[in-house]
């Protein structure tokens, strides 16, 4: 299968040609046979995956699926590509098997059956350590050269596969079988016959496996750890136990790997929305800042040599796929999105500390019709990245405000898990008091406030439409929890588990807690427009209790919109995206009352 002409982008508003440029993800290249890479890009104009050979300047298709495909793989060898098949985006299915140059696509592991996929790590020789989840729990399997398997773990509660050893004698793997989602451990266990090497939880912050040395014969497993409300790596030696714990010093978030001689390690630093790169020497204990741009670093991935490739982006200049040391010069046509304005930071006073947010405004004087475009998560963060739906509502006049609230990743633990007290209410307690501050301010025009989001941020929309209605004149709400209760029955096991972390138990065990934070109890409260957003197949924010939302402010006369498009969760496809935007624009300009004298 080759690849599809790209659409053209030369023609139509400058909002719709930053939506339909061309993205893609990192690619990720063979162990063995690093020239051989694969990635997911909508340059066919919906999500699908592609196989990259550098050596040979040829780009191939590997998927032409109309629910699109979001996870891709491939082997250490290079010979065959891995991505997953979930039928009609509700993220159960399988992984399948494309060789790299083309051909049939057979199942990678006949044996495992369907499931939500929970970790793939890809090892060498033809080995995979593969996670499943299904509703009866989790299991994690070894992969044997051909697809057979053999279960290393299971567990009612999810585990996910993290990382193969290079000598293929160890696996890691995270779990939650204390019961908290926000709190998991990390095991390495023998492949032989999956038993436990060693066994680490930690009680003072947080514990996450990255993986094995890259070197065959080091045994090292690099974690990251949580102390003093930052991130520091730890080198752990699962045969002795030693562990060392490095001082990077750098507040916020990291991620770290490592560089493939192992000498070194990568570090992305994430702090108040916007990232910094650098180098940590293992011998001199030395971290240098390697030099890029005011942004973000989306991903990053280290290769043979010494380089590495990252995806940075800003809120003005579109999406850079950059090499260390040499240029990635992948074969996309070179059509980027238009630029667009920079963000501003502000900073406010709210209930639990000082609030950070992002502000972009239109060209001319305020107030301004303003959009509150409320994060998913809810443990991510919103960042001074390049995005097309920020964009394209200041090229209609409206300002928009991003805000970290309590929740929000990148300011410490702390702040991340102070949600917790009351779910959904603590968010919007940091959304008011932004909200606040920008109509004082003169930002932002009071009779046209607009609350709206996608997945988190849409439940957000919804519970601040009815605990706070005197707030906002519209709401727009993307694959929305409506019903806090309903949602959990019906969504995928993964999120079954978020729940009961975030709630402190189920539905019938805590009844009372779920009730408090569900958008439908405060319903009859609602007396803005709303326009709800949702896809038929969502295994995380199952679309019936969005219907039954909207049902219900049918029964009252709500102004209202409901518009269920086909997919899952994620919108894969571009031209989707757009008529999603644009169904917001006119839903907004038809129910927002015109600018004051």
């Amino acid at each position: 299968m080759t690849t599809t002409a790209p659409r053209h982008l030369a023609d139509g508003p400058v909002w719709e040609r930053r939506f339909r440029a061309p993205r893609h993800t990192l690619p990720a290249w063979a162990k063995s046979a690093p020239d051989r890479c694969v990635f997911v890009s909508d340059l066919s104009g919906i999500a699908q995956v592609h196989a990259w050979d550098r050596a040979a300047g040829t780009l191939r298709r590997v998927t032409d699926r109309p629910a699109g495909t979001q996870q891709c793989a491939i082997e250490a060898s290079g010979e065959a590509v891995w991505w997953f098949d979930d039928g009609d985006g509700d993220e159960y299915g399988r992984w399948m098997r494309q060789p790299f140059t083309g051909g049939p696509d057979t199942p990678a592991v006949p044996s495992a059956g369907r499931y939500w996929p929970s970790g793939l790590a890809v090892g060498l020789d033809g080995h995979a350590l593969l996670g499943c989840s299904t509703e009866d729990g989790a299991a994690v399997h070894l992969v044997l050269p051909g697809g057979a398997a053999r279960p290393l773990y299971r567990h009612d509660e999810p585990a996910y596969a993290v990382d193969l050893s290079r000598s293929l004698d160890l696996a890691v793997i995270a779990h939650s079988e204390r019961g908290d989602l926000w709190d998991l451990g990390v095991r390495v266990l023998t492949t032989d016959d999956g038993t436990t090497v060693a066994d680490l939880a930690d009680d003072e912050g947080g514990l996450e496996a990255v993986g094995f040395s890259p070197v065959r014969g080091d045994p090292r497993l690099l974690l990251t750890h949580q102390r003093d409300d930052r991130w520091e790596p730890v080198l752990f030696d699962p045969r002795t136990g030693e562990r060392t714990a490095l001082r990077l010093g750098l507040p916020g978030d990291v991620s770290v790997q490592w560089f493939q001689d192992a000498g070194s390690l990568l570090v992305v630093h994430d702090h108040e929305a916007r990232s910094t790169l650098h180098r940590y020497d293992l011998g001199s204990g030395r971290l240098e800042r390697i030099g890029t741009p005011a942004g973000v670093i989306a991903h990053a991935r280290t290769r043979p040599g010494g380089d590495a490739w990252l995806l940075w982006s800003s809120s003005a200049r579109p999406p850079e796929f950059r090499g260390l040391l040499e240029d990635p010069a992948l074969p996309l046509p070179d059509q980027p999105p238009p630029p667009a304005a920079d963000a501003r930071d502000l900073w406010v006073d709210g209930p639990g500390g000082r609030i950070h947010a992002l502000l972009n405004t239109p060209a001319g004087p305020g107030p301004y019709p303003t959009v509150f475009l409320l994060h998913g998560g809810p443990d991510e963060q919103d960042e001074d990245a390049f995005d097309p739906a920020v964009a394209a509502w200041t090229d209609h006049g409206f300002a928009v405000v991003r805000v970290n609230y309590r929740g929000s990743t990148g300011y410490g633990r702390e702040w991340t898990e102070a949600l917790r007290r009351r779910v959904g209410l603590t968010e919007l307690e940091d959304v008011s008091a932004v909200r606040q501050w920008t109509v004082d301010h003169g930002v932002a025009d009071p009779a046209r406030l607009v609350v709206a989001g996608w997945s988190w941020g849409g439940y957000l929309t919804l519970l601040a439409l009815g605990t706070r209605p005197g707030e906002w004149a519209l709401g727009l709400a993307g694959a929305p929890v409506a019903d806090c209760a309903a949602a959990h029955h019906g969504a995928m096991e993964e999120i079954k588990a978020l729940d009961r972390s975030l709630f402190g138990g189920t539905p019938e065990e805590v009844p009372e807690r779920y009730r408090e934070s569900s958008p439908l109890t405060y319903v009859d409260a609602v007396r803005a427009p709303v326009l709800i957003l949702a896809g038929a197949n969502d295994a995380r924010c199952p679309v019936g209790q969005a219907k039954d939302y909207a049902e219900r402010l049918a029964r009252r006369g709500v102004p209202h919109g409901l518009h269920v498009h086909d997919g899952g969760h994620s919108v894969t496809g571009v031209e989707e995206r757009v008529a999603l935007f644009r169904r917001q624009l006119e839903f907004a300009r038809a129910h927002l009352p015109p600018a004051g004298p």
